[in-house]
């Protein structure tokens, strides 16, 4: 975790939980984060039970030149990776794990940035499941904002459960993810069945949510 967003927003939601799996969402309060408003995203689950903006910073939807409430959160991403994110931001969900992913943004007219993308699970019950995120930049160029951001490539993705090691979270080593086509992708092992640390096709994916 290097950007400054993403450490100050694990570091507010880990107070909030104070041991549990995840904060009720109704103890997040914006002004307790009012500098990170215009780069944090509330995601929900639609009726498909996709992952969909909820609600968005003013500096995302400047960033994507569009707002994004209602938008699918895997489409930020080309088709070949969304069924990936899907996935990830699925465990996020359901088992409570933390995701931290780097991504390099192209815009439309093929310039290019690094982001850091950090997304923590909301307790807000079965019928209202809820994830709070952030995403980050180093390098502010002058076109960001103006030249929309329309394609991402990932990078980097780490699923950590922050009860195991969660000093280690600013430090981990990222595990580099190479592109892969839909039709090499394959249905992961569910993640509670797995061990500490396991391999699925190109991820290395670390312990992340509750035992069963």
């Amino acid at each position: 975790m290097n950007q400054t967003g993403s450490i100050t927003l694990f570091q507010y939601w880990n107070r909030l939980r104070d041991g549990r799996p995840a904060p009720k969402r109704s103890e997040v309060e914006p002004a307790d984060i009012k500098s990170l408003l215009a780069d944090t995203f509330i995601l929900e689950r639609d009726t498909r039970g996709e992952a969909v903006f909820r609600l968005a910073g003013t500096r995302l939807c400047a960033i994507y030149g569009r707002e994004l409430k209602g938008f699918s959160f895997p489409s930020l991403w080309r088709e070949k990776d969304q069924r990936l994110v899907s996935r990830l931001v699925h465990g996020v969900f359901e088992q409570k794990s933390v995701l931290l992913l780097t991504y390099e943004g192209i815009s439309r007219h093929q310039r290019s940035n690094n982001f850091e993308l950090l997304v923590l699970p909301l307790d807000g019950g079965m019928e209202s499941q809820r994830c709070i995120g952030a995403i980050s930049t180093a390098e502010k160029p002058f076109w960001l904002g103006a030249d929309p951001i329309v394609d991402a490539l990932i990078d980097t993705v780490q699923v950590v459960d922050p009860d195991r090691e969660p000093a280690s979270l600013q430090s981990r080593p990222a595990i580099s993810v190479p592109s892969l086509a839909p039709t090499e992708i394959e249905a992961p092992e569910p993640l509670p069945t797995l061990g500490h640390a396991r391999r699925i096709r190109h991820l290395v994916v670390f312990d992340g949510g509750k035992e069963e």
